[in-house]
Order: C-alpha cells, then structure tokens, then sequence
C-alpha cells in the first residue's frame, strides 16, 4: 500500500512539473477547478445565464497569488504587472468571482485565451452554444494552450 501511495505521489508530481514547467503557470493548478455564478446581478443570453459583475477584491488576489506561490511558482511583486487575475470560468460565461474560479495568468497566455473567451460568449449570445458546452471548450484550451486554434475554429464554424 505504502508503494501504490508513493508511486501516486511521483506521477503527480512528475504531471504537475510536465503542466508547468516555466516559472509560472501555463494554466490553473488543481487549486482552481473552476466554478459557475452563485450571485448574479442579472441574467443574460438565451440560456438564461446568471452573470456576477467584476468584483474581486485585493485581498482576494492576494491570496490567489500566494496560493500558487505555494505550489512554486516564482510570483513576485516585482513581477506582479505581468499578470493578471483571471477567471477560468470567464464572466461572460457565468464564471464567478470566487477564488476557486481565480488564477494568476500571464499577459502572454491571456492574449491567446482573451479572444476566444469573446467568441465563445459572443456565440451564446446568439444562441449558437450552450454554457456548458463553452465552458468545456474554455477548460480544454485554458488548460492545454495547444488547443487554441482548434478550439477558434470549432467556435468560429458556429452559424
């Protein structure tokens, strides 16, 4: 048993390293699984979906960021304006402001992830897909940049 537990460790540790392997992370840590609107100030699009309004304190962002200090990431504040606080779950998906929907994003991956989060938010604004397909589509790219023009293109060939 104690083999099984130790081996356990190692490939998670080795897929953490493989995920993130730069200074900082190419996508939300396990810490941020994601998480919809619990408090809407309206609703919006066909579907109906709640939206929360941008509202995240700094102390919140604080905290976001010395969490994922904590997983060893080198997030200093001499390199705080190369990120952003983001939401995994955008808000024009329904995401919320709460830390399980916040990460610390890199100024390079959000100008890869930024459009595509208006594409896809712009294409249930017309009914084109439903949130939880987007939001699918959002988690695949935002967690394997790789996929972003796959992910363009799907949501593009929407009519």
């Amino acid at each position: 048993m104690k083999n099984i537990l130790w081996i356990l460790l190692i490939f998670s540790n080795l897929a953490l390293a493989q995920k993130f392997v730069n200074e900082y992370p190419s996508g939300p840590a396990n810490i941020t699984p994601g998480e919809l609107c619990d408090r809407p100030a309206r609703y919006r699009y066909p579907e109906n979906i709640g939206y929360c309004e941008r509202d995240v304190p700094t102390e919140i962002k604080d905290e976001v960021f010395a969490a994922y200090r904590k997983l060893g990431f080198r997030l200093t504040e001499s390199t705080r304006s190369s990120y952003k606080i983001d939401h995994y779950i955008s808000l024009c998906a329904g995401g919320s402001n709460n830390k399980e929907n916040l990460w610390p994003q890199h100024l390079s991956i959000s100008a890869i992830t930024d459009s595509i989060e208006k594409l896809g938010c712009d294409k249930m604004a017309q009914g084109k897909i439903t949130q939880a397909k987007f939001v699918l589509l959002l988690k695949r790219v935002k967690t394997d940049l790789s996929q972003a023009s796959a992910v363009t293109k799907e949501l593009a060939s929407l009519r």
